[in-house]
């Protein structure tokens, strides 16, 4: 009898395949992480079918007509301008976040909004019964006719039901529990994730149908499965946050259709997630007037500048190392502004434990916020707070120096709406502005310069 199933083990990790178990992955380094599958050794018919494709020879570009086709709104405008402005036809996006953050949450409600536009969406679940949909629905109060909903994880009834029904808007919840009869593995492998995404992209290319699909994240935060995931997919979407936290934040790591630098910014109640038109003044909403070690600084994330409120803790210490905590922001970038305050002001921090925090929950990857935490540390070592109605933003250099960074415009302007009445700037950034009313500007050349402003 001729032999035509073979035993592989398979790292669902990184997807490397291997004849035998192994305890690491030679491929991404990983432990423990081979499971044996049974991979028939020719491709079944179904899975050929699924790979061919209409057009066989190449066509010039210049050739193919471009249609000006509006993008499609889901009514939910922090979420719309994540993606880029709206949904693009045929697009393909991966959404991850951590259990309970409320991606299927986010998810009914989008489709809801689409429902209520007259779009005929589909939600499929692979983890909940449709009466368990209906009653989340009923709590999110997204109910309408043309949201269809269904439980299944048969990825060939899922194209089934969209070839007959014919969706405006799809969403898979979560991939992870799709399952290709064609293949063997478990519900979950890195086979079965890879086949079902490949299934889906090529279904959504051909027809136009933009999907939505919900990934499990591991243990370090990434998507679960292979990293081919993220490459095959349009936009990959990670919703952030702390679930003891109410502020959810929406962010944006791959786009072919748009920036990857704009965030989406929720909060978390008995009705789902609400919007977050001002992010400046709900991360300031619990801020301490006049608290040593509490600055108020400007981040830009991508076209919006948000404000937010960087804490600093400087303690003496007894043990010979001391303790860099630091919450929201790069390690080595605090630890660098350490040392630099170590040598240009003469601030023995080397005998204090020092930790640092961004309110709110907020992660901050920019150097204009390095005046803002310089700040917060000195005036938690000085135990001096900072005068109030004070906003504070630079870079700084490791000669003590203050550099220009961008946006400096939209940044006061924010702090101005926001309510503050004096602002801290790079002296090169304030030769080459116009004149500002509503606020007082300080430019600095260095920190000392700085120093000698707030304290």
């Amino acid at each position: 009898m001729k032999k035509t199933l073979k035993t592989i083990f398979c790292c669902q990790s990184c997807g490397y395949q291997t004849p035998k178990w192994m305890g690491k992955c030679p491929d991404c380094g990983e432990w423990q992480t081979f499971v044996e599958e049974i991979q028939t050794a020719k491709p079944s018919q179904g899975a050929m079918r699924s790979y061919s494709s209409s057009q066989t020879k190449p066509v010039p570009i210049d050739s193919i007509e471009l249609e000006d086709e509006d993008r499609i709104l889901t009514g939910i405008s922090e979420f719309d301008r994540v993606l880029g402005g709206g949904l693009v036809p045929g697009t393909l996006v991966l959404i991850g976040g951590d259990p309970g953050i409320g991606k299927s949450t986010l998810m009914l409600q989008a489709l809801h909004g689409l429902a209520e536009q007259g779009h005929k969406v589909l939600y499929v679940s692979g983890e909940e019964s449709i009466r368990q949909i209906r009653m989340r629905s009923k709590r999110l109060s997204t109910v309408s006719p043309e949201l269809l909903v269904v439980s299944e994880i048969d990825l060939e009834s899922i194209l089934m039901m969209v070839e007959s029904g014919q969706p405006d808007v799809l969403v898979i919840d979560s991939i992870q529990t799709m399952f290709s009869p064609d293949l063997t593995s478990a519900p979950g492998s890195v086979t079965q994730v890879r086949e079902s995404t490949v299934r889906l992209m090529l279904m959504a290319k051909k027809s136009g149908t933009p999907i939505f699909l919900v990934g499990h994240v591991t243990k370090d935060g990434a998507i679960a499965g292979p990293r081919l995931l993220e490459h095959m997919v349009d936009t990959v979407l990670y919703f952030e946050g702390d679930r003891n936290h109410v502020f959810r934040i929406l962010r944006a790591v791959k786009n072919r259709f748009g920036s990857t630098n704009e965030i989406g910014v929720f909060e978390m109640n008995e009705k789902g997630l609400s919007e977050v038109s001002n992010p400046s003044a709900a991360f300031l909403s619990e801020r301490p007037a006049t608290a040593p070690g509490s600055v108020v600084t400007a981040s830009m994330e991508g076209t919006r500048p948000i404000l937010v409120e960087l804490q600093a803790l400087a303690s003496s210490t007894s043990f010979g190392n001391p303790r860099r905590t630091i919450l929201g922001i790069d390690h080595n970038r605090v630890a660098l502004l350490v040392a630099v305050m170590e040598k240009k002001l003469g601030m023995h921090l080397m005998g204090h434990d020092i930790f640092v925090n961004v309110a709110g929950g907020v992660k901050i990857d920019e150097p204009a916020v390095d005046m803002g935490i310089v700040s917060a540390v000195a005036s938690s070592f000085l135990d001096r707070p900072i005068q109030k109605g004070t906003i504070i933003f630079g870079e700084v250099g490791l000669t003590g120096e203050v550099r220009a960074i961008g946006h400096v415009e939209t940044r006061i302007a924010e702090a101005i709406k926001m309510g503050f009445t004096r602002c801290l700037v790079p002296h090169s950034n304030l030769k080459r502005m116009t004149e500002i009313k509503g606020i007082e500007l300080i430019g600095i050349k260095t920190v000392s310069e700085a120093m000698e402003e707030l304290f």
